[in-house]
């Protein structure tokens, strides 16, 4: 049996998975929906396996392999699971758990389901310790897992449902500071931004991308051997930081 398939076993037990269908996107969307809990060990070997050849089949881009706009500013537009950095930023929701919808094209799903299902565990402990839901703006770190970086740090930014406030305002631009922060109290020389509230939060492009490349650079002033790099996947923020920057 294939790895993928006893993976798919493990998940969904007794249930049978037509043979025309995606294994690699059925074990994706079933990672999703799966609640925090504990698996055996040599579930979790096989599926680090699994996911460390799907890594290497998409490439692991390190930082040596981008150019800097400055000596610390750099810009990149692909998928940032495959960035190895100290670390990168995840947008997370209150919960923190990760998104629950199979396939769903958030970062948050991509992110959770390239780490593994350790990455859920780690977050739920966290979240149990707090004992209530994320505050927009803060900022928490777990470990990587199958990421070819070597932390997550996940913020929870604001959701725009009509005009933009002054109050969301400073609160992406928190959400920026409190990565930082975190960051360098951690000891990171790296951090990947990805472009935070931007996607199913609905905070304009422009508007985000100028809060995020001027609170980086400020805080940069003062941390010069922090390298930040600007991660977008949308062509429209890649020319949008391409110029602010």
């Amino acid at each position: 049996m294939a790895l993928v398939d006893e993976l798919i076993a493990t998940l969904s037990p007794g249930i049978e998975i037509p043979a025309n269908l995606d294994k690699d996107l059925v074990f994706r969307g079933l990672m999703a929906i799966q609640e925090p809990q504990d698996f055996s060990s040599e579930f979790y070997r096989k599926q680090d396996c699994y996911l460390q050849e799907k890594l290497r089949a998409k490439g692991v881009v390190k930082l040596e392999d981008l150019s800097p706009f400055s000596n610390n500013l750099y810009l990149w537009q692909g998928d940032i699971t495959r960035l190895q950095v100290d670390g990168i930023v995840n947008a997370a929701n209150s919960q923190m758990l990760g998104c629950f919808v199979p396939n769903h094209a958030c970062i948050d799903n991509a992110i959770h389901s390239q780490a593994g299902l350790q990455l859920r565990n780690e977050c739920h402990e966290l979240m149990q310790k707090q004992g209530h839901l994320e505050a927009i703006g803060q900022a928490k770190i777990t470990s990587a897992y199958n990421l070819p970086s070597k932390f997550v740090l996940h913020t929870v930014g604001p959701v725009i449902q009509d005009h933009t406030s002054l109050v969301q305002m400073r609160e992406l631009a928190s959400c920026y500071q409190s990565c930082l922060e975190l960051a360098v109290k951690k000891g990171m020389t790296s951090l990947a931004f990805c472009c935070i509230s931007t996607g199913e939060f609905h905070f304009p492009n422009e508007l985000a991308a100028q809060i995020a490349v001027q609170t980086v650079k400020e805080f940069c002033q003062e941390h010069s051997d922090l390298k930040i790099v600007f991660n977008v996947f949308k062509d429209i923020d890649l020319e949008i930081y391409s110029r602010l920057l």
